[in-house]
């Protein structure tokens, strides 16, 4: 099987290697799959720099999130046929830029009937992380005003989405203009690009005075401070990750005097403390893509011979929506 494998850690065009490796073969309670399509999400740049929260031995494939077709049944295993289109997340180290990954069967869920391959394949993460961020960690309700930063990214157009479907104002904030008309085509009340626009008095302005009830940010650094900077009374900053490379320090006393508050969310610790949580989130985004309320907006459907280049560019902040590697193409 053709395989990207990452030998030592680096920029992901440095690192990443196509090669030949031999088939996998599924272990008790994990399902062999034919990859379908795998999205590209930031970790997987994270993955090649060895900047991510988990740290697969070397060597290791990338690919976090992919649709595949079931091949084969791992001892134990039930509830799954040959044959099935699957969703989810790849067992590291055997990730989903591959032709075969294989998943735990135990965190793997049909894909939608409404989506095709590659849309398929950018619902998990995304969508998971913006509906656990929304409605189980910030309750957002209907006419609120949300404030996405990057927007255009992986979990940004996904909380875009979620945020209308939910009845909430949606703001987005993005850099560059191919960025904003893609947040605008999501369905964004209001887009900013923080290279031409002051965010905080864009958003002042938008909510007459009043801020944000609630930030999604995946952003951190700047784009955090700032974001205190807009936030309404009794609001919610939701951190999701770091992408700026800046972890930044709250000051308590301002939320304080401002009175809102800072959530955290690590959506795959659900995985190990409420699995359960995720197969209901599962249910629920399934029920919104046959109602046409949701669906991920895939930018490029590239080849998996591009999976270099394409992680390559995600990683410097070029892209603009999702990306999908399809091995058929």
């Amino acid at each position: 099987m053709k395989a990207w494998r990452v030998h030592e850690l680096g920029q992901p065009r440095d690192v990443l290697t196509f090669e030949d490796i031999p088939d996998l073969e599924p272990k008790p309670g994990e399902l062999l799959v034919k990859v379908l399509s795998a999205a590209a999400n930031f970790p997987d740049v994270l993955l090649c720099r060895g900047e991510y929260q988990i740290k697969p031995p070397l060597p290791f494939t990338p690919g976090v999130e992919l649709c595949g077709e079931v091949v084969e049944l791992g001892e134990g295993v039930t509830g799954f046929a040959v044959g099935e289109r699957v969703i989810g997340m790849p067992s590291l180290p055997n990730g989903g830029f591959a032709e075969l990954a294989v998943m735990s069967a135990a965190t793997a869920f049909p894909a939608p009937e409404a989506l095709d391959d590659a849309e398929a394949s950018a619902l998990s993460i995304g969508y998971q992380t913006g509906w656990f961020a929304l409605h189980r960690r910030t309750q957002i309700q209907p006419g609120e005003t949300l404030l996405v930063q990057a927007a255009a990214g992986g979990v940004g157009s996904a909380a875009v989405q979620l945020g209308k479907a939910a009845g909430a104002k949606v703001i987005g904030v993005v850099g560059g203009p191919e960025k904003a008309a893609y947040t605008r085509e999501l369905g964004a009340d209001l887009v900013i690009d923080r290279h031409s626009e002051d965010f905080v008095q864009a958003v002042k302005d938008f909510t007459d005075g009043r801020g944000a009830d609630v930030v999604f940010d995946p952003v951190g650094g700047d784009s955090y401070t700032k974001s205190t900077k807009c936030i309404a009374f009794e609001g919610r900053i939701i951190v999701i990750g770091f992408a700026s490379g800046t972890i930044p320090s709250p000051g308590l006393n301002h939320a304080l005097i401002k009175n809102y508050s800072i959530i955290g969310l690590h959506w795959g610790l659900y995985n190990a403390y409420d699995p359960a949580a995720i197969r209901e989130c599962h249910d629920e985004l399934t029920r919104m893509t046959a109602a046409s309320e949701i669906k991920p907006m895939i930018s490029e459907r590239l080849g998996l011979t591009d999976v270099a280049d394409g992680i390559g560019r995600l990683g410097e902040g070029t892209t603009v929506g999702r990306l999908a590697f399809l091995p058929g193409r």
